[in-house]
């Protein structure tokens, strides 16, 4: 049966069938039948999901109110009309009460965690707000802890995640659009922003990309991600995800798109620029010299993360004259018993350093970061003792992969040291030569790459255009030359004026 087009009989044995088959043998689904009204002579079933709400509310506050307060000597000339008015006159003490005119919108709201309440003789079904699920509390996200700063992160329920934004945006210009994806999931979805300083052609891009989203289930925001993203085969991501709300009250604030989903601590913002990876929330909290200092740090750490291997790779195998002489001919002597060639050295131990890396993330806390430690320490004094690797193998790996840590956000480190792996067969093959055109091609990928029309090398691929924009990129400038939204995301009509 198609419920689609499924109105609601007045004949409430009829609704409830039909309920009823739509929910075979789904047991968690209560379908509670009493009389109301002063005489009790008004059939009533109310329909819930057990587990996902706040069942002694709707006791309280709805059961009880419906068995006393309806009055049937006015339901005598027109009982259905006078029904849905009279439902509302008993005071139902909730926050929320809708009518609903099709079987679909009552499953989904059941669904939903809310309570449907069907009426005899009534062609309309009413909802009651009920949602109360389990849900974690507010906590600090372990992946973005900062030193200075708030504490508070998202959680898996999408309006908490909104109300921890509008706590600190106290604005009517900031709004928020519902919209549902998954045909079998039917995920909520907020699209935020913030009225007057959004760029509505990205506003615009965002809706309809997620407006045409086919897919049977949205579990995680990254679905979403990845099915409105401008290339879906670049190794970089081209928007951004935080699970803090300061971070998304900030994005807001620069005129960009925040999409949270529910059941994920994690939101979306849109559009995203090379430059917004390298930057943090506590960059702000700080000073701005000592932020610029560690700033200059972090862009230091993405050409280590990226390259240092390889650079290692092609002077050991094609440049061994770029060294001083003592320098090289310690290398040459630390190589003389080592079996294997340099690049073959780094990839493996790239290969065990990706490993303790994710067993580490795999186990709990305390027990993961003591693996990741002895785990690096064992493995590289142990190879290095057998004259598997050279002890200089060993530095550069480790410096790197300290370097990696170094990088903000982790998707964006991760596509680092994936493309690190490409960087170290350039240099096997082609020594820095390769190395050369890697770096081109990596260049002229990331000068062509778009975030919803944004360029994503904005501000350095336009300078004279978005120059003002310097100010807040490998340095940050003073707070009070800080608050104007970001000139790139400005219309053409802004930038006009």
């Amino acid at each position: 049966m198609n419920s689609i087009n499924t109105k609601i009989e007045k004949d409430i044995n009829k609704n409830i069938k039909v309920l009823k088959d739509i929910f075979k043998n789904a047991d968690d689904i209560v379908f509670r039948n009493f009389d109301g009204g002063q005489n009790q002579k008004i059939k009533m079933t109310l329909l819930y999901v057990d587990g996902m709400t706040t069942k002694e509310a709707i006791s309280e506050y709805a059961i009880e109110k419906l068995l006393n307060n309806l009055d049937l000597a006015k339901l005598e000339q027109n009982p259905e009309k006078e029904l849905q008015g009279a439902i509302v006159r008993t005071s139902i003490a909730i926050s929320e009460v809708k009518p609903l005119l099709t079987i679909e919108e009552c499953v989904d709201k059941l669904l939903s965690g809310e309570t449907v309440l069907f009426i005899d003789t009534c062609s309309k079904a009413v909802m009651l707000a009920s949602r109360g699920w389990p849900m974690r509390s507010v906590q600090e996200p372990s992946a973005e802890t900062l030193i200075r700063g708030a504490r508070d992160g998202f959680n898996e329920t999408m309006k908490v995640n909104i109300t921890l934004i509008r706590r600190r945006i106290r604005d009517p210009k900031l709004k928020v659009k519902y919209t549902q994806v998954g045909k079998r999931s039917k995920t909520d979805i907020a699209i935020l922003y913030i009225d007057d300083i959004v760029n509505k052609k990205v506003l615009d891009a965002v809706e309809k990309r997620i407006n045409n989203i086919e897919i049977e289930a949205i579990l995680e925001s990254s679905y979403i991600e990845e099915m409105i993203e401008d290339d879906i085969y670049s190794p970089f991501p081209q928007i951004e995800n935080t699970e803090r709300p300061d971070a998304a009250a900030s994005a807001l604030l620069e005129g960009r798109v925040v999409i949270a989903v529910d059941n994920t601590p994690s939101v979306l913002m849109a559009p995203a620029i090379f430059v917004s990876f390298m930057q943090s929330s506590e960059d702000y909290y700080e000073r701005w010299l000592p932020a610029c200092m560690i700033r200059l740090i972090r862009y230091l750490a993405l050409p280590i993360t990226l390259l240092l291997p390889a650079l290692y790779v092609a002077v050991a195998e094609f440049h061994p004259n770029m060294l001083p002489t003592e320098l090289a001919l310690y290398v040459a002597a630390s190589r003389a018993n080592v079996p294997f060639p340099p690049y073959f050295e780094a990839f493996i131990m790239e290969l065990v350093i990706e490993l303790v890396r994710e067993a580490s993330l795999r186990i709990t806390s305390p027990v993961g970061s003591t693996i990741g430690l002895v785990g690096g320490l064992v493995i590289g004094q142990s190879s290095v003792e057998a004259g598997l690797i050279t002890p200089l193998a060993v530095i550069i790996v480790a410096l790197t992969a300290i370097a990696s840590f170094a990088i903000p956000s982790y998707n964006f480190g991760t596509s680092l040291r994936m493309m690190r792996f490409a960087f170290i067969v350039l240099a096997a093959t082609f020594g820095i030569f390769g190395m050369s055109i890697g770096l081109c091609v990596l260049i002229i990928h990331l000068c062509t790459l778009k975030s919803f029309g944004v360029p994503y090398m904005t501000p350095f691929s336009s300078f004279i255009e978005n120059k003002r924009d310097l100010k807040d990129t490998i340095i940050r400038h003073r707070m009070k030359n800080l608050v104007n939204k970001p000139h790139y995301m400005r219309s053409k009509k802004e930038k006009g004026a």
